[in-house]
């Protein structure tokens, strides 16, 4: 027999170390309230919460709750359900409440894992978790003791994902000292910081490395990290991609959701720049999708969705196309898994100045064939006239 304290204790100890995955909330004492609620956690503008499903006759009702308030309605509704499931990666409780207000708390071995958390055991990350990252650590991705928060598991495995990428890639970086680096379009900078931290101290590298962002205050703030964490070769710079000129060669560029001719921006800076590796993840690729036209794809582009998704599909096949046109050898490459986001396309190009002028030259037409198809006039194409063949 447990008491109303003990299972605050253990709802505090819970919510201390974010480890609940789910929770389910059945059997009313009341006819009026929910007839069964459920909790899973989620990322909230990227911090960790949960979503609150409160089930009422044939109704659903959904809130996003802070961890706090979660918690905060954890404890004021609890006792309104005779039975309460909480699911976390260390434990499951199943919490029983009878009519005379005693309590029994009855715990099991873990039943649930979120498949990033059961990826991470099947396979060997470069960053295994339980090490302590700083960085990690100050952008609320792990704890001190280095365990990654539930809501932060895919972050974790993007990060890694995005590493085991740039490891494949270091033989075309091994005789540059320093590696130059620009992030452009860097954001909230969790793979700058990410990068840096896996050069810089893991590999031991020299880099000078710069994230580029339009947005004031998140270039102040990634600033900040980056002198308490020490991090003395990374800059971060308030500026517009297409304005932005380095004051020296770029050797490795990465874009990692620019949106929409943001990214041809970036590509074509790194390819005026004649950068060695560019990796690129585009997003909102919206431009195309009122050029596309071909009578013969009249059946799947009739339907806004798909000639969505085709247009963005016809957008980076063009730009990978013209990259090989300029010299690179191009992959299109899947970044993470399409469970957990739609923007999952990566563009790996490593410069190969031994390609021929006449290999340069069929994929030239290659691709003017492309774009005369679907009658499109990709940006990318605009910006880098001059570079290209008459």
């Amino acid at each position: 027999m447990s008491t109303l304290t003990e299972i605050n204790t253990l709802l505090t100890h819970i919510f201390e170390q974010e480890t609940l995955i789910a929770a389910s909330m059945s059997a009313p004492f009341q006819e009026g309230d929910s007839t069964k609620s459920t909790l899973r956690a989620l990322l909230l503008q990227g911090e960790p919460g949960y979503q609150l499903t409160e089930h009422r006759l044939q109704q659903a009702r959904h809130h996003n709750l802070s961890k706090e308030k979660c918690l905060h309605w954890l404890r004021e509704h609890l006792s309104k359900f005779k039975q309460t499931f909480l699911y976390t990666d260390q434990a499951d409780y199943h919490l029983l409440r009878g009519k005379r207000g005693h309590w029994t708390i009855l715990k099991k071995a873990p039943t649930r894992r979120s498949p990033s958390a059961t990826h991470n055991r099947e396979k060997h990350y470069i960053w295994q978790e339980g090490t302590s990252l700083p960085f990690l650590v100050h952008l609320g991705l792990m704890n001190a003791e280095g365990k990654v928060y539930p809501a932060k598991r895919d972050k974790f495995r993007q990060i890694n994902r995005f590493l085991e990428m740039i490891e494949d890639v270091l033989p075309a970086l091994k005789d540059v000292h320093p590696i130059r680096i620009v992030d452009f379009g860097c954001g909230n900078a969790y793979l700058t910081f990410a990068l840096y931290h896996f050069l810089k101290i893991t590999k031991n590298r020299q880099i000078d490395m710069i994230g580029l962002d339009l947005k004031k205050e998140v270039i102040e703030r990634c600033q900040r990290l980056a002198y308490r964490l020490g991090y003395q070769e990374l800059r971060f710079i308030e500026g517009n991609i297409a304005n932005f000129e380095p004051s020296g060669p770029i050797h490795l560029m990465i874009s990692l959701h620019a949106c929409d001719t943001a990214t041809d921006a970036a590509l074509a800076k790194a390819i005026s720049h004649q950068a060695r590796v560019i990796l690129c993840v585009p997003c909102c690729q919206h431009e195309l999708m009122h050029q596309v036209k071909q009578e013969a794809l009249h059946t799947l582009l009739k339907q806004g969705i798909l000639k969505e998704r085709f247009s963005a599909l016809a957008t980076d096949a063009a730009r990978a196309q013209l990259l090989e046109v300029c010299g690179y050898q191009t992959q299109v490459m899947e970044f993470i898994d399409l469970e957990h986001t739609p923007k999952n396309l990566l563009i790996r190009a490593l410069r190969r100045d031994s390609l021929s002028p006449e290999k340069r030259l069929v994929a030239w037409q290659a691709y003017v064939r492309f774009k005369q198809h679907l009658h499109i006039d990709p940006t990318l194409e605009r910006i880098l006239q001059g570079q290209l063949p008459a």
